[in-house]
């Protein structure tokens, strides 16, 4: 929760390592850059996208980039989070209740990957408590929407340095781009629409003016 300089307290959910970054971490570095305190939650290892230990340090990596405060693991295996609803319910609470935040991110619930629906199903009923609970894209949402634009002009390159951290997954994008050139073009793509340069963009779950 706020603290009484007026800093804001910032969790970001991601069902795997880079998932956030992709979505929002230029809004992660934006809020690091106001003060505020920014977590992370990674409900899996991302085994089966590559070795789990990678991809931990490549978390870690990214994480000291952005100025993250907290990185926070779920445990979960990749691809079997339908499996484990209340156990990650369970842990999910665990990491609300440490952190306490005012705006909670989380991937957009619709979505080509089942570990992404369970993960923002679990978020929908967890954060029920939270004044501030916004869904962002991945490459995998499908009838993303969006009606929410941050300005992220200022932090492209945080941003891309720590999606440039997940090395092991840049090319594993399926087709002729990889992550980083996904992530300028949707930046731009999205800033169009926000009527900005560059720009992420979120579907509200919740807000509090």
């Amino acid at each position: 929760m706020a603290d009484g300089n007026g800093s804001q307290v910032i969790l970001a959910l991601s069902p795997h390592p880079d998932d956030a970054e992709i979505g929002c971490g230029g809004a992660l570095a934006v809020h690091v850059q106001r003060g505020d305190a920014v977590h992370l939650f990674v409900a899996t290892g991302g085994g089966v996208g590559g070795d789990a230990g990678l991809r931990h340090r490549e978390q870690e990596a990214s994480a000291a980039i952005i100025g993250l405060k907290g990185l926070h693991w779920g445990g979960f295996d990749d691809t079997r989070l339908p499996e484990h609803t209340l156990p990650l319910m369970e842990r999910l609470e665990e990491v609300l209740g440490a952190v306490r935040p005012d705006t909670v991110y989380v991937n957009f619930e619709r979505d080509t990957h089942q570990d992404h629906r369970a993960l923002a199903e679990v978020t929908r009923s967890v954060t029920r408590w939270i004044p501030n609970v916004l869904a962002y894209e991945t490459p995998s949402s499908i009838d993303f929407n969006p009606a929410l634009y941050m300005d992220i002009g200022a932090v492209m390159e945080t941003k891309f340095a720590a999606l440039s951290a997940h090395a092991s997954q840049a090319d594993k994008t399926r087709v002729s781009l990889d992550i980083l050139e996904i992530a300028r073009a949707n930046a731009h793509f999205r800033g169009v629409q926000g009527k900005l340069a560059c720009a992420e963009a979120f579907v509200p779950i919740r807000m509090r003016l």
